[in-house]
């Protein structure tokens, strides 16, 4: 009988910004529900709205079955409803700025975040860029508000801050992948 050797994990590792991959395809983060289910209409109405065109969101490192690195950036106004998500997450901002509760943080300030545990947070005038360090690479999501007040406020105010989108870059002035 042949024994088969486990592949260790590397005891050191370098990434590059420049591998990035699109977190949308990395397939981290799952959901048993789409934003359009969560209050149908407007949510839906956000999405057509543009409102995707507001984040992006890159994986600067995943170890498989393990930690993982993303790069996101929310531009200004962006709508981000609460949530919450399986995996603890510690976030560290890069540059622009969020409130987060009563909380107005810059860039060096980060938050941490438990498992499951409901949070929002609202990007500053010029968006925020955040490292997401996560100690495992698959998690869930699960959208908390339900509030059709809550929607149908986001969705007027992303109407007047998507305006701004096309002439705004990163906070930081660096782009990824």
């Amino acid at each position: 009988m042949t024994a088969t050797l486990k592949q260790r994990p590397l005891a050191f590792e370098v990434f590059r910004a420049s591998d990035a991959t699109d977190f949308n395809y990395a397939g981290m983060m799952t959901s048993d529900q789409t934003l359009a289910e969560t209050v149908s209409e407007l949510s839906q109405a956000m999405i057509d709205e543009g409102m995707l065109q507001g984040s992006k969101l890159s994986v600067l490192f995943r170890r498989p079955g393990g930690f993982n690195l993303t790069h996101v950036w929310f531009k200004s106004g962006f709508p981000l409803p609460s949530h919450s998500h399986s995996a603890p997450c510690l976030y560290y901002i890069v540059a622009g700025s969020l409130t987060v509760g009563t909380q107005e943080l810059g860039p060096g300030d980060g938050f941490y975040i438990a498992p499951n545990t409901p949070y929002i947070y609202v990007p500053g005038p010029k968006g925020v860029e955040l490292l997401e360090f996560r100690d495992r690479d698959s998690f869930d999501i699960k959208i908390r508000d339900r509030n059709p007040k809550w929607w149908g406020k986001a969705l007027e105010r992303l109407k007047i801050s998507r305006k701004a989108w096309p002439n705004e870059g990163p906070p930081s002035g660096r782009s990824f992948p």
